[in-house]
């Protein structure tokens, strides 16, 4: 049997942007509590901007590596990392946008085609602004923009070189990265290659019992539901993706989800399919485990 837990805001994005929320759990303890509405400061002095690590036009987020604290401008401040986001869209709230006498710059003009930049009113201007503070040199990597590289890691290399790899880093465990998932309360299944027939009734619970709970909290049926897994995972403890089929989740591509009704098929078919098939996926091209899997591949 698994929880499922619900994800609080169809308009959020997983990332790049699964990287954006799992920053915003990575919060200092402050003197107020939580989703208080009473004024605050930024857990530092200061913001002298060193560099943009990453930035999405289409996602309206970008990602500051900056120096603050400086006594003296010296640069020997503390490293703090600061993401922007542009906020949503509120149904309820939009049409305050165009009422009263709005301000706007007129960009261009055609016929019956016009376009302005518009300037809101503060009350529906917000950014939703996430800090990592003090920043570590991991966190300024973890959130500099990287190319990426696809791999083909066939069985073998997981046994030989992924799963070694894996268990020397101290896998992550921690939930925070989160917001629509079904969690597997057993412990010791790490991915989709840990899989056997096994686990066949615990993945139909999960896509049936799943299923069921949205249906019945948000009236959405399952023909409606992006249900998957990635591989590779964000963290290495079962755990299942519950979309809605029309959001553009990140990590919802070809090459790292699998759709967890095909992953029971396969299962039917052959014991043996996920320790056995070769599968691919991209990786950050600083990762260690993408050197590894590339020197095998060449030797």
């Amino acid at each position: 049997m698994a929880d499922a837990e619900p994800q609080p805001s169809k308009r959020k994005r997983e990332l790049d942007l699964e990287e954006a929320h799992a920053a915003s759990t990575e919060e200092k303890k402050a003197d107020v509590g939580n989703g208080t509405c009473a004024p605050v400061r930024l857990p530092f002095s200061g913001f002298r901007l060193q560099k943009v690590l990453r930035e999405s036009a289409r996602d309206k987020i970008i990602f500051l590596h900056g120096k603050v604290n400086e006594a003296s401008g010296d640069g020997a401040g503390e490293d703090a990392v600061v993401i922007l986001e542009k906020t949503p869209f509120q149904v309820e709230q939009v049409a305050q946008l165009l009422t009263g006498s709005p301000e706007l710059q007129l960009q261009f003009s055609n016929d019956i085609y016009s376009t302005y930049h518009l300037f809101p009113p503060r009350q529906l201007s917000d950014v939703k602004t996430t800090v990592v503070y003090p920043a570590t040199q991991k966190h300024l990597q973890k959130y500099l923009r990287q190319d990426l590289r696809l791999i083909r890691e066939t069985g073998d290399n997981y046994r030989n070189i992924t799963l070694p790899h894996l268990e020397s880093q101290s896998l992550s465990i921690q939930l925070d990265d989160l917001y629509l998932i079904a969690i597997c309360h057993r412990r010791g299944i790490r991915s989709l290659r840990d899989l056997t027939p096994e686990h066949l009734p615990l993945l139909r619970n999960i896509l049936h019992q799943g299923q069921e709970v949205i249906l019945q909290r948000y009236q959405m049926t399952g023909d409606r539901l992006r249900v998957y897994l990635h591989y590779l995972p964000s963290y290495y403890h079962l755990h299942v993706h519950f979309t809605a089929l029309g959001f553009e989740a990140p990590g919802s591509g070809v090459e790292r989800a699998h759709l967890l009704a095909e992953v029971i098929e396969n299962l039917e078919c052959d014991p043996k399919h996920y320790q056995q098939r070769t599968l691919t996926f991209a990786l950050r091209a600083d990762d260690p485990l993408l050197k590894l899997l590339q020197e095998v591949r060449q030797s």
